[in-house]
């Protein structure tokens, strides 16, 4: 793997891991739901939320890209 590529899963871990921990507490302190459910709940949520990154060959190089639900299209990490 390169250093991008890293880099990017990273970027991904961190920003689910982010998300699923706030999802976690929000759907345990106000829902009824009960044991398994809370973190499959929270998982779901976290893995269609999160941003995804990926490490990609252009012409000029590898460059880092990430797509998001809130994001038209897709952005050039530095």
């Amino acid at each position: 793997m390169t250093k991008l590529q890293v880099r990017a899963f990273l970027y991904q871990l961190g920003g689910f891991g982010i998300l699923f921990i706030l999802f976690r507490f929000l759907i345990g302190s106000y829902t009824n739901l009960e044991g398994f459910w809370i973190p499959m709940t929270a998982f779901v949520i976290g893995t269609i939320l999160s941003p995804k990154f990926q490490a990609a060959k252009t012409k000029e190089g590898e460059k880092l890209f990430m797509s998001w639900l809130f994001i038209k299209g897709v952005k050039e990490i530095g």
